[in-house]
């Protein structure tokens, strides 16, 4: 008896489940994006800190591409070493786990020719490295980097580099002498450093702040933009403006993910990155007439560099380049040449 009486009960609650489950996906069709809909995230990474050239321009950059890309894809930075270091993040570009990434300085460390820019004083200004980009970047060194599985999308920028440390003013190379100096991790950087008399220390730039605080780097090398947003003002005493190299910055995605992208998609990421220069390099002068200020205020003590004794110190640099690295004579040559344009 207790058998037959739940026969009814059963069929009653299975029908109830049935209606409520058929008007749950009814629901859940009509008011919820289908797995279809959502938006492929395309992962950019970087260095910088909050308020960096860095940052600028990369949200600058995925402001411009996701206006035009629409809903299916959308590009997310993320900056402050959220996704490793420099190094960390290209190997990741080549194994095709994140999509995009803005380095600088390391890139020599992954294709020789990348060196040239790691010559002291070798660009002059913006619109030599214009010229050096259209004559020498995109036909020499742009497949150089292709051929390691890193395709550039922009040559943006990182800035004029300038010297800072806790020991005295640095006015001309032999000021160096001793000085513990954290270098970001191009071979060329340690090497010119090294000639100077310094000791140089190739460090990420996350660890940093932390290596200057606590004294294991009396001082470090960047732009006045990576200083100021690094609050390395903090740490710092004395600003030597030796401007020594000129650092662009590289838009770089792994060619073998880059290329399973809709072509269309890859269009607009293309002439986003390249229209976006003139927005960083407007960016990257403005912080040049605005940053100075800022660290004074800041108290640190400014100084002139002696430019000519540096870049005298700076010959055997040249020379080691253009005799170990294939092709890199022709390259100093030709960059020098349009340096008098």
């Amino acid at each position: 008896m207790i058998y037959t009486a739940s026969i009814p009960q059963s069929r009653s609650l299975r029908r109830r489940i049935v209606v409520l489950l058929a008007a749950l996906g009814a629901a859940a069709a009509l008011g919820a994006p289908s797995i279809s809909q959502a938006q492929i995230e395309l992962k950019l990474g970087h260095v910088g800190n909050p308020g960096s050239l860095f940052q600028l321009s990369a949200d600058e950059f995925a402001k411009r591409a996701n206006a035009k890309l629409g809903d299916e894809y959308k590009v997310v930075v993320f900056g402050s070493s959220q996704l490793g270091g420099d190094k960390e993040m290209l190997q990741k570009l080549k194994l095709g786990t994140i999509d995009m990434v803005l380095p600088s300085t390391v890139m020599s460390s992954e294709v020789d020719l990348f060196g040239l820019f790691e010559m002291p004083y070798i660009v002059k200004d913006r619109e030599h490295m214009k010229r050096i980009e259209k004559e020498i970047f995109w036909p020499k060194i742009a497949p150089a980097a292709e051929k390691k599985g890193l395709t550039i999308l922009a040559v943006w920028e990182n800035g004029y580099r300038h010297i800072t440390n806790n020991k005295h003013p640095i006015a001309k190379p032999e000021d160096l002498h001793g000085i513990k100096l954290r270098t970001p991790k191009g071979k060329w950087r340690v090497k010119m450093f090294q000639e100077y008399g310094a000791n140089p220390s190739p460090m990420s730039f996350s660890e940093l702040f932390s290596a200057l605080q606590t004294g294991v780097m009396d001082g470090q090398e960047n732009p006045l933009t990576q200083i100021y947003s690094a609050k390395l003002q903090e740490v710092q005493k004395y600003l030597s403006l030796s401007a020594h190299v000129y650092t662009p910055a590289y838009l770089t995605v792994g060619t073998k993910r880059y290329a399973k992208l809709p072509e269309n998609v890859r269009k607009i990421l293309e002439d986003v990155a390249r229209e976006n220069q003139a927005y960083v390099y407007e960016q990257a002068a403005k912080a040049d007439d605005e940053l100075l200020g800022k660290l004074k205020d800041a108290g640190m003590q400014v100084n002139e560099v002696d430019k000519e004794a540096f870049i005298a110190a700076s010959k055997p640099i040249y020379e080691e380049f253009g005799q170990e690295v294939d092709g890199a004579q022709e390259l100093i040559a030709r960059a020098i040449e349009l340096g008098k344009q």
